[in-house]
């Protein structure tokens, strides 16, 4: 079931992306050389406590998953695509670092995902990280009231196929809103012109997440969360939650 959002559900969802913005930039900030991801979990947990919000992520437990997940980011290094877990590998001048969040806010939902490098970063990370953020920046611009979400799924889509880059088969955004995972199911691929039509009112995550090796294919770690790349390239990972609008797409997790 598709829940398109009133103007006052848009506005609360907002504040609720403020925190989400502001628990990736000081785990960013607090991310070097010899960090922990379990302390830059530490991190978010503190913006969102003093937020008042909560998160989605610690304890949700989808059908794949064999265990509840254990934190509020999902820290996924080097070749790790998403969902890696928040564990005692202390970060590696170097590393590529893809991490997600979200916060709960007066009941409403936010979900963004930022992917950076420590310390002496790799050109080639630098142009991957690039390309994915342009991507991400495609689909918001598709994301708009008479459009469809095929045309948000061609215009990630057509960026990571000219760079010749992967995609992770089956996973991708998401509605949202009084849940962190809402229908409908956005595609990082897909036909412009196809899917459900956009509307006033309707909010998305848009995460286009894209592997450097391209290939399609990955494959879990032994945790049962960690997505990592089949051939062990590297990945990078953007998201940002979204509200279509009459007024042109309005990005909800910006600081």
């Amino acid at each position: 079931m598709v829940e398109i959002k009133t103007d006052a559900a848009l506005t609360a969802m907002r504040e609720a992306g403020r925190v989400v913005a502001h628990a990736l930039a000081a785990v960013e900030e607090a991310a070097a050389v010899g960090v922990s991801l379990r302390e830059l979990d530490g991190v978010a947990r503190d913006v969102l406590e003093k937020a008042g919000a909560s998160s989605p992520f610690l304890g949700y437990r989808p059908s794949f998953a064999p265990v509840p997940f254990p934190g509020v980011i999902c820290a996924s290094v080097n070749d790790a695509i998403a969902h890696g877990v928040p564990d005692d590998y202390r970060l590696r001048d170097g590393d590529l670092v893809s991490v997600d969040c979200g916060a709960v806010l007066d009941g409403w939902a936010g979900d963004a995902a930022v992917s950076f490098a420590v310390g002496t970063p790799r050109p080639a990370d630098l142009e991957l990280m690039e390309t994915t953020r342009r991507a991400l920046e495609a689909g918001i611009a598709a994301a708009t009231v008479g459009h469809r979400v095929g045309d948000i799924s061609h215009a990630i889509g057509a960026v990571a196929r000219a760079a010749r880059l992967g995609m992770p088969a089956d996973f991708g955004g998401h509605g949202i809103g009084r849940h962190m995972h809402e229908d409908p199911h956005v595609p990082n691929r897909g036909r412009a012109g196809r899917g459900l039509p956009l509307r006033h009112g309707l909010v998305l995550a848009i995460e286009p997440m894209f592997i450097a090796g391209g290939r399609d294919d990955y494959g879990t770690a032994a945790d049962g969360w960690t997505l990592r790349t089949a051939d062990g390239s590297r990945a990078a990972h953007f998201e940002h939650t979204v509200a279509i609008t009459d007024d042109g797409p309005r990005v909800l997790t910006l600081p």
